[in-house]
């Protein structure tokens, strides 16, 4: 490892940061600046500096103004009204109103535009969004279309962008060159290479950020060590200790909210797959649970200890009569037996496909080959097909065409279950990338928003909760571990969503 950072030190083209630049690098390049396409963390971690929301949801929960100043909501609970803060600008130079806001809102769901980002296939689908409305220059109502515990958090993940000059573009050129209202503008991007952004108000206390995309482990922790780059995402668990031990930088260990699960692709076009039509089966599903050793995985490969997941919550909020599903790979088999899936004279019970992107979540890959090896003892001939992350496996995310089998892991919070839930909030969502639709699950939905009291909501979600434990679309696997490299320069404090923000990071 010191060997490396010398050659880096002594080679790169990249001098030591500036006083007025934070530098970033990431494990994996982001694909778009289009607002309503942005689907992934990393990506929404650049985004969120150029674009503005109407409030910010912290970690906890806790609401905080961003360009609303005030939310009321009608008393049937389907009309949110937001109070836009006055003397905010664009950067094209145009006054932000009420009216940039609604569009905002409208063009995401605008069909023309076939979108299939977060804004779209999570939040919308999750509120049943109906439209928007500018009621002044400074009021906007945003209509829903039932009642939602949660819809304040969610809208606050739309990125308000700016009517003016997103009618005047394409499609094309909105991907990558966008006019928000947020505290940075783009300056430039290197597809593959860096994302550069300037300063144009408050909050912020460096002038520029630069993203530099380096998909390599070792090479990012020597760049960090060597001076180049202020923090990295996705350290490797074996260099730690290399980073922890230099005297320019150390690791940010924090248990994150990700979600990392194993996906049954359940659409009837992977029905027909090899493999395909044996996951169909819940019996079948519920096997291969026992196959894996999750606590294994996380010691052995992400050097955290880990209990297993038990569903799609966030531990604090999730039901705390299930207990996770133990490794006992006879058990699997015997339930793979009961379920009619013997094995063959080859030793094999059925051939399935894996696939998984590469570079985006910790030693994915390295995880992915430890869960095809304790399938393949189990009796599976598992094909494993891991692809280049954002040109090849993200748009078949978005497409929700992966599988039948796919590793993948979603982002979640702590400040509600209903947030990590809503990920499957209707069949069609656009990330219910299983295509999983049990009515015990999907028509509890109702029941929620009619809900009276805490409790008897809290009651419902432990239902949905069994039934998803039970014979739900995930392989359950754990909640990722967080490991940012942080230079010693940089006093900077990583949040446990994973939402790497840097409005308030400074020089020490």
């Amino acid at each position: 490892m010191a060997s490396t950072a010398g050659m880096l030190l002594a080679g790169t083209a990249f001098a030591q940061v500036s006083d007025d630049t934070l530098v970033v690098g990431l494990s994996a390049d982001i694909t778009t600046f289009e607002p309503a396409a942005v689907s992934s963390r990393d990506n929404a971690n650049v985004v969120r500096h150029i674009f503005d929301t109407l409030q910010s949801i912290e970690a906890d929960g806790s609401v905080v103004p961003d360009l609303a100043t005030n939310l009321s909501i009608s008393e049937d609970g389907l009309a949110y009204t937001y109070t836009i803060e006055a003397g905010r600008t664009c950067h094209d130079g145009e006054a932000l109103t009420a009216e940039d806001v609604a569009y905002s809102f409208n063009r995401a769901k605008d069909p023309a535009n076939a979108f299939t980002g977060n804004t779209p296939g999570f939040v919308f689908s999750s509120v049943g969004f109906v439209d928007a409305v500018a009621l002044s220059d400074t009021e906007v109502q945003i209509n829903i279309g039932a009642p939602n515990q949660i819809a304040f958090g969610l809208l606050a993940e739309v990125y308000v962008h700016c009517k003016d000059s997103y009618e005047k573009m394409t499609l094309e050129q909105a991907a990558t060159s966008p006019i928000g209202s947020g505290s940075y503008k783009l300056e430039s991007w290197t597809p593959g290479s860096e994302v550069r952004l300037s300063k144009m108000s408050e909050p912020g206390t460096f002038q520029n950020i630069l993203y530099r995309i380096i998909p390599e482990a070792s090479t990012r922790s020597a760049e960090l060590m060597a001076g180049n780059v202020d923090i990295i995402t996705n350290v490797a668990p074996d260099q730690i200790d290399a980073i922890n031990g230099s005297d320019t930088a150390a690791v940010q260990s924090i248990q994150g909210t990700r979600r990392m699960y194993v996906g049954f692709n359940l659409s009837p076009e992977f029905a027909a797959m090899p493999g395909g039509d044996a996951i169909q089966n819940p019996d079948v599903r519920r096997a291969l649970q026992y196959a894996v050793d999750v606590p294994a995985i996380c010691a052995q490969l992400l050097n955290f200890p880990c209990e297993r997941a038990t569903g799609i919550v966030n531990p604090p909020n999730a039901n705390k009569s299930l207990t996770p599903y133990p490794y006992d790979p006879a058990k699997a088999e015997e339930l793979l037996d009961a379920a009619g899936w013997p094995r063959q004279a080859d030793g094999t019970r059925f051939t399935i496909r894996f696939q998984a992107g590469r570079g985006r979540y910790l030693n994915d890959e390295n995880v992915v080959l430890a869960v095809a090896q304790y399938l393949s003892d189990v009796g599976l001939k598992v094909e494993t097909d891991i692809m280049e992350w954002g040109s090849v496996y993200v748009p078949l995310i978005r497409e929700r065409n992966v599988g039948p089998l796919f590793f993948l892991g979603s982002g979640g919070g702590l400040w509600s279950p209903l947030y990590d839930m809503t990920d499957l909030a209707k069949v069609d969502s656009g990330t219910n990338y299983t295509h999983w639709n049990d009515p015990r699950w999907f028509d509890r939905w109702t029941d929620i928003a009619a809900s009276k009291s805490p409790e008897e909501t809290r009651v419902i979600i432990d239902e949905m909760l069994q039934v998803f434990y039970d014979d739900g679309p995930w392989l359950h696997m754990y909640f990722q571990p967080d490991f940012y490299g942080v230079s010693k320069r940089l006093n900077w404090t990583a949040r446990p969503d994973e939402k790497v923000y840097l409005f308030s990071a400074t020089l020490n």
